[in-house]
């Protein structure tokens, strides 16, 4: 008896302790509080090992088009192991609730578990970089590419101070990139910044920041993004014509075939929004770039339309197709 009873005064001094310990985090309260939330995760804490997949949207848009919603699903989908990571600027003077209840489509996605939603915040981004300085100094009110701009610069940030692969936010991933360390040839000796993979501090996106910087001309459009990534490789790479489905190599940097991403090439963005008979299967693709700077003519995704658009929708964001096309009542398009 005896035995049982100094049992059961540990267990009732446990309590008291755990008691007393709670009570001193929050003193001006007793059993009235609210249990204390869970830490929200930070982009460190997401990101630390290197191996996401990172989107930014750099203007104060929430409400995002379906093209935008299919990328982050799409990726969310084909890299399920690792954090599918959109930054975006409007997050910045919203709650959550605002978000959920002002763009529901995203916030829809946001459910899936692992993709995660961070306000870009260029001023904390540029931090311990070359971009600091510059961004402190440049008046973005009078710079007429400055969306374009700060995208460009913000792309060389994140990858470089987190690692993982950038992507535009309209690239439907179709298969996952087994490279670590990466360029996209839009053309032969040409490269893209669209799409590219890096890991953590590496030296050739530090150089890249340190050219973006030095060479800044913000009247010309691309000078700081694709422009700048070509000249930087042309620097320290022999950069040839490509021969079949290739890729090419420098130093440690993987220079990918124009077909990797860009299977369709600028000039003819409008198939994607053809029918084609048979179905490309694109098998040497790891994602495709849609193009959807040069879609001046806002051609939409329509359902039932059997287009190639259409169908790569239903295949690697299904989530997205069915939320914006419910049901099939006609033709209805999704601008």
């Amino acid at each position: 008896m005896l035995k049982e009873i100094q049992v059961c005064v540990c267990i009732f001094l446990v309590f008291g302790f755990v008691m007393f310990y709670e009570l001193s985090l929050e003193p001006s309260c007793f059993f009235t509080c609210k249990p204390i939330s869970k830490k929200f995760p930070t982009p460190k804490d997401v990101m630390s090992r290197g191996r996401s997949i990172i989107f930014l949207e750099t203007t104060d848009r929430l409400y995002l088009p379906p093209l935008v919603l299919c990328s982050v699903e799409s990726a969310a989908r084909i890299y399920s192991d690792r954090p599918i990571v959109f930054f975006l600027k409007g997050l910045e003077n919203h709650t959550m609730v605002d978000f959920k209840s002002s763009c529901p489509a995203l916030s829809s996605i946001s459910t899936m578990r692992n993709v995660f939603l961070f306000p870009l915040q260029l001023s904390v981004l540029f931090q311990d970089t070359p971009l600091l300085q510059w961004y402190l100094q440049i008046n973005a009110a009078q710079e007429k590419n400055w969306v374009y701009i700060s995208s460009d610069a913000s792309r060389l940030a994140m990858v470089w101070k987190y690692g993982g692969i950038y992507m535009d936010t309209d690239v439907i991933s179709i298969r996952p990139i087994p490279m670590s360390n990466f360029l996209a040839a839009q053309s032969s000796q040409f490269s893209s910044n669209g799409i590219l993979g890096f890991q953590q501090h590496h030296w050739f996106l530090w150089d890249c920041m340190e050219d973006f910087v030095q060479k800044y001309n913000g009247d010309i459009w691309g000078h700081q993004g694709p422009q700048l990534i070509t000249r930087m490789l042309g620097r320290l790479c022999n950069l040839t014509d490509f021969e079949d489905v290739v890729d090419q190599r420098c130093h440690n940097i993987s220079f990918l075939h124009p077909h990797r991403f860009y299977p369709i090439s600028y000039p003819e963005w409008r198939k994607y929004y053809e029918v084609w008979d048979p179905s490309p299967d694109f098998k040497d693709s790891y994602a495709l770039h849609l193009w959807n700077f040069m879609n001046q003519e806002q051609k939409n995704v329509t359902t039932g339309s059997n287009t190639l658009v259409e169908n790569l929708f239903k295949m690697y964001c299904p989530i997205t197709y069915r939320s914006l096309f419910p049901a099939p009542q006609g033709n209805k398009q999704i601008k």
